[in-house]
């Protein structure tokens, strides 16, 4: 899969540099020659692809199955960062991403799409029409023949273009378009926002089922201060890499971890550990921990890349009275994580 960043700028062609990577994991380079990625034959889509849910993946399904049938070349259009992190409402509270960018790429690369175009979203680009959107980057730079697009997709400034606008310009630059309709899941249409407020609520298995996967995160194991260890029950410190992904909320979690090509259950702790934290007066209460309990494991993982899948919200975070209550309670947590072995 390719990967093309647009940097954009205030020149009449809302282009500035662009940058390309031809493998996913290589760096960027500078891209003289701007027509060698303009090809007439492209079917694409748009949009932010926030958690890459049952929902996109309808509409990536069909952009597959229309590009192969059609042999054309298979593109998603996409924006970073996500437009309202730019664009911040105060009237809204500030979002937090179900995938990183990174997640994203990796989506994409597996659904067998062709070239992934990552548009530099600021404040300036948000003021371009949806008219000079289309033409400057779908029509002129990329070169597009087949639009799909979700149901209720909207582009350009003040979000103004919809699809009656689509179908005025397939008629003026001759591509032909498909709307994809909305996602139901028992009678609930499947999209980012309602999968981030499952989240929020602790719904992780509803939030799964519109995933299509279980919600996860993936971080550096960091060093701890080996508190767990000392109670039984070792956990691995972990630091997220984007500020800007969602974390569940405070409390215990069942769930899969992933490390060296390895699946293991494990019961996850978010929050202040108010119990340990009370005991040492050196620690802040402030900070948050998220720390995974691996079962039947006990290697060395520090600096090591972990991802875990969140499977099912088990109990709120709480303050213990002593911590031989809370290692009991530690205790039936591992029971009802064993469980999840049946």
């Amino acid at each position: 899969m390719r990967i093309v960043r647009f940097i954009t700028d205030n020149s009449s062609t809302g282009f500035g540099n662009l940058e390309i990577k031809d493998k996913f994991n290589s760096s960027f380079i500078k891209l003289e020659d701007r027509d060698a990625l303009y090809k007439t034959d492209s079917i694409i889509t748009i949009g932010t692809f926030d958690g890459l849910h049952l929902g996109h993946k309808k509409i990536l399904d069909t952009l597959i199955s229309k590009g192969n049938l059609l042999n054309l070349r298979k593109v998603v259009v996409t924006f970073e960062p996500h437009p309202r992190l730019v664009l911040k409402n105060k009237s809204k509270k500030e979002i937090k991403l179900l995938t990183t960018s990174e997640e994203k790429l990796n989506y994409f690369q597996e659904s067998g799409i062709d070239v992934v175009f990552i548009i530099n979203f600021t404040e300036e680009f948000s003021k371009t029409s949806a008219v000079d959107f289309f033409k400057n980057y779908l029509i002129d730079k990329i070169g597009l023949k087949f639009l799909v697009i979700g149901y209720d997709h909207t582009f350009g400034k003040n979000r103004e273009g919809n699809i009656e606008t689509v179908k005025l310009l397939s008629k003026q630059y001759k591509f032909d378009f498909l709307r994809v309709d909305e996602l139901r899941i028992n009678n609930e249409i499947v999209s980012s926002t309602v999968i981030r407020n499952l989240i929020n609520n602790k719904e992780l298995e509803k939030a799964s089922i519109f995933l299509g996967r279980n919600y996860s995160i993936i971080g550096k194991v960091i060093s701890g201060d080996k508190r767990g260890q000392k109670l039984g029950f070792p956990t691995a410190n972990i630091e997220i890499f984007d500020e800007n992904k969602l974390i569940p909320p405070d409390g215990v979690y069942a769930v899969k971890v992933f490390i060296n090509n390895q699946e293991l259950l494990g019961m996850m702790n978010i929050g202040y550990r108010p119990t340990i934290n009370k005991s040492i007066p050196t620690l802040s209460e402030s900070k948050k921990f998220l720390e995974v309990h691996i079962l039947d494991f006990d290697k060395d993982i520090y600096d090591e890349i972990i991802k875990v899948e969140f499977i099912k919200f088990i109990r709120d975070e709480k303050k213990f009275e002593t911590i031989d209550k809370l290692v009991e309670q530690l205790k039936l947590d591992k029971k009802t994580v064993e469980l999840l072995k049946q």
